[in-house]
Formats: structure tokens, sequence, C-alpha cells
């Protein structure tokens, strides 16, 4: 065989070298996490599981229901002790609607009317017998004032009370099963829980 011959075989080996060095690995060798580590801005180094951004993806798409329910009673914690303010909507005192607003605001990343009669309208309205943690319920006292508060699970619901501040309070309660009004969904269970996964991980 010829020098150029010789010569002619080697570069085409090299080049069918580099190429290879360039592409990724067969379908049937790819690691568990190399798409995660092709992800703009992860190291490429090795994942832990807890760091995996695609669970996280999957818990994004799939959250538990838990989610707002533990958001919601973290709030509880946050706001407990802050007295009932009309009009109020700091830690000094606050009133049912602000604290609807702001939890819903600051926690789930969505905006809700400033008052009672505006939030009423909110979503769509859901039974009694099928609250779910999140969910918004009126209530129709004696007087020109009505009331609302933020429905967390097992019978409770979360509230600015005007006797309490801020409070959790049960909804067989025969003071709010007798003035109870209605309920409102503002977003799915779903979409709820993601927005606050999405707002703790900010």
């Amino acid at each position: 065989m010829s020098r150029i011959a010789v010569t002619t075989v080697l570069l085409a080996l090299l080049a069918g070298l580099a190429g290879c060095a360039t592409s990724p690995p067969p379908a049937s060798e790819v690691p568990p996490d190399y798409f995660a580590m092709q992800l703009p801005g992860l190291s490429r180094g090795p994942m832990s599981p807890v760091d995996n951004p695609l669970l996280d993806h999957q818990e994004l798409r799939h959250p538990s229901r838990e989610v707002i329910r533990d958001a919601l009673l973290e709030e509880h914690e946050r706001w407990l002790g802050t007295p009932y303010r009309l009009g109020g909507q700091s830690r000094h005192g606050i009133d049912c609607s602000a604290l609807i607003q702001t939890i819903f605001r600051e926690r789930f990343e969505t905006e809700l009317p400033r008052t009672t009669s505006q939030q009423v309208h909110q979503g769509r309205r859901v039974e009694r017998g099928n609250l779910k943690a999140g969910d918004l319920v009126f209530f129709r006292p004696p007087g020109s004032y009505r009331h609302a508060g933020i429905y967390v699970g097992d019978g409770f619901f979360l509230h600015a009370s005007s006797s309490q501040g801020v409070a959790l309070s049960r909804l067989d309660n025969s003071y709010w099963r007798r003035y109870f009004w209605q309920a409102r969904r503002p977003l799915a269970p779903t979409q709820l829980a993601q927005r606050a996964l999405l707002a703790s991980s900010g």
C-alpha cells in the first residue's frame, strides 16, 4: 500500500473517531440521569436523586393535595396571634378578606380581589360536601358584613375571626354551620398545589 493510501485510511479513521466522540451514547447505553445532566444550567457531575430536576418535574406535574393543606397550616402558624381589624392588612390587625388575599398572593401566587363581596364570585361554586383544601368558604352572619375563610381540610377552615383573630375553626361548629352561605373554588386543587410548590421553591 502506498504512503498516500495509508495516509488516506488513517485520516478516514481519525474522522470517524472524532465523529463518535461528539455524539451521545446509543439509547440502550444512556445512563438514567443523562438527559437531566444535559439541561441548561446544571452541572455535569453525578446527581443525587433528591436534586434530580426530573423528579421535581414529576412532583410538579402530579403534586400531592397535602401540599395545599400543609401550606395553609404553615400560614396559620405564621399569622397566629394577629388580631382582627376591619380594613387591616398586616400583623398588627387583619380582616378576613385581606387574610385570604394575602395568603393566596404569597403562598399560591394567585391574585384575588380585596373584598368578600368580590371574592364570592371567584372560580366556581362547590357543594359543602365536596370541599377541598384551598376552597373559599363564605358565611352570612347577622348584620351587614359577610365573612370568609379558606378550607384547610378535615372540617377546619382558616380565617380572621372578629372575636379570636386569626384562627382555625370547625365548619360544623353550631354558629358557622347555621350561617354557612356558600363555597367557591378559585383554582383546581392540582393547579393550587403546583403554585404552592413553585412559590416555596422561589
